[in-house]
């Protein structure tokens, strides 16, 4: 297994490709929060970025990077939801035709939300239809260029801009170094940009990736060294994190620098989409909330260490915000 030549130069020039479209979103902490954790914990909030998540980096990355003629003719992107979003804005602000191929059980503010923006929108079933073949079906049939959700160097590199911004806030307002840096994570774009521009901005800090419980393919992937898939494509509440097998780009890289994962399930996930409304004032999907949930679960050690983890989401379904803190009122 051989890592993919992405280096911090690429991520470099993600950050100013982009320096214009992206939102630098602040690092929060928590007194409560590092109480529980007995160290310190920083979050960088990317569900205050555009579309409400960290996906805007990566799809404006790869967007910006287009030659003319791929512009002109469009792009093509396959997405739960959050990729979908950020390639309709991305697309929107560059002038560049967008279609995205969407699950139909995907909440519905995501669907909208991919539609509003401009973009045209085609359903699937996630169980039965194959979301890949569809999309090298419009790549073959109309000329579109496909962005991969996270295998495509361009995505890896624009979704590293938020660990550069986010090392440099930790250091800026806590004169801390980070130790360890925990990311929510699908196919692994987001964890492998982040082991890129963490190998120089902060080379002592290991990626733990989190997945949710029963879709922890990167993790067993990480473990076997080989690519493991999962045993079924739906039945979890994190639908942004919910995919076959690693990226042909990511698991090398996530490898390369010596990334683990662990797994949490779908009420610690819940608990913590609570515990940020409640506790730091922040709205969650459930997605965007496992990387909170895995040290509020104490599913790494977090005692004497700054921990660095990212709000990766928060394009969340009202039922499902609903749910977290009916769940909190019966336990």
């Amino acid at each position: 297994m051989t890592a993919d030549p992405i280096g911090i130069a690429a991520v470099r020039a993600a950050a100013a490709r982009i320096g214009a479209d992206i939102v630098r979103t602040p690092v929060l902490t928590s007194p409560r929060l590092d109480a529980l954790a007995r160290g310190r914990v920083f979050i960088k909030a990317e569900n205050l970025q555009r579309t409400g998540s960290f996906k805007f980096r990566g799809a404006a990355n790869r967007i910006r990077a287009l030659d003319a003629g791929q512009r002109s003719r469009g792009v093509v992107a396959f997405s739960s939801g959050n990729h979908a979003l950020a390639i309709a804005e991305a697309s929107r602000l560059a002038g560049v035709p967008a279609t995205v191929i969407m699950p139909a059980d995907a909440p519905g503010i995501k669907i909208d939300g991919a539609r509003q923006r401009g973009a045209r929108v085609i359903l699937y079933d996630r169980e039965r239809e194959d979301r890949e073949q569809i999309g090298r079906a419009l790549v073959t049939e109309e000329g579109l260029t496909l962005v991969s959700p996270f295998d495509d160097p361009f995505v890896i590199a624009g979704q590293g801009t938020g660990a550069l911004e986010a090392v440099a806030q930790v250091a800026e307002a806590a004169g801390a170094a980070v130790d360890q840096a925990l990311v929510c994570c699908s196919g692994g774009g987001l964890a492998a940009g982040w082991a890129i521009a963490l190998a120089e901005a902060a080379p002592a800090a290991r990626v733990v990736t989190v997945e949710p419980a029963g879709f922890d393919d990167m993790a067993r992937s990480l473990a076997s060294g080989a690519w493991e898939r999962n045993p079924r494509l739906a039945g979890s509440i994190c639908d942004a994190l919910l995919v076959p097998t690693p990226g042909r780009l990511t698991l090398p890289i996530l490898a390369a620098h010596g990334a683990r994962g662990v797994a949490v399930s779908d009420d610690a996930v819940l608990e913590a989409v609570r515990f940020a409304a409640q506790e730091l004032k922040l709205v969650l999907e459930p997605g965007g909330a496992a990387a909170l949930a895995a040290v509020l679960t104490g599913s790494v050690e977090t005692a004497g260490r700054n921990t660095l983890l990212i709000a990766s989401g928060g394009n969340v379904d009202p039922a499902i915000f609903q749910a977290a803190f009916r769940q909190s009122a019966a336990a």
